[in-house]
């Protein structure tokens, strides 16, 4: 069964790298295994240290290089076009969860995160958007927690996403 897939949307400066680093390990102290990916939108970021031998490897004309080590494996490959969400987490095999940032048109569930000082609009699809996280009341038709409210935030992705026979899974 594919492994479920939750995406942070909202715009910069909202909050949702935070929120990520709050959800991690409130979902790992509950016993699962997460996975998290980042979308960047801008074409060429560095991985790896100029000068080091993986980085060299690349540009030498390496299209995929793997860094192994007794405690970590990292695995990049050149693209000829950007992988669509769905592509990407066909990779993820070892994890309970998969938590987003970023993605909004990929058509999964999403959280989407709201900090005033930056805009007080959502920007994703009622169809996708499971829940809010905000620094001020919101109604949006689905529950609406505090940016800070971590457990609250991680009960309902555990019983939406991570209770056995329950849950939306990503196809």
């Amino acid at each position: 069964m594919p492994v479920p897939v939750v995406t942070l949307i909202g715009k910069s400066g909202s909050g949702k790298t935070t929120l990520m680093e709050g959800l991690i390990p409130e979902l790992s102290r509950r016993g699962y295994r997460i996975a998290t990916l980042k979308h960047h939108s801008h074409v060429g970021f560095e991985v790896d240290q100029p000068g080091k031998d993986s980085w060299r490897h690349a540009r030498a004309g390496s299209v995929h290089v793997i860094i192994a080590a007794p405690d970590k494996i990292a695995s990049y490959r050149m693209l000829q076009a950007e992988l669509t969400l769905a592509e990407i987490v066909q990779e993820v095999h070892d994890a309970d969860l998969v938590l987003v940032e970023g993605y909004k048109q990929a058509g999964c569930p999403s959280l989407e995160v709201l900090r005033a000082e930056v805009s007080t609009e959502l920007v994703g699809t009622p169809e996708q958007r499971f829940a809010v996280a905000a620094d001020f009341p919101v109604a949006a038709g689905v529950p609406c927690f505090n940016l800070g409210n971590i457990t609250g935030i991680a009960d309902l992705i555990e019983s939406r996403f991570l209770s056995r026979n329950v849950g939306v899974r990503y196809a």
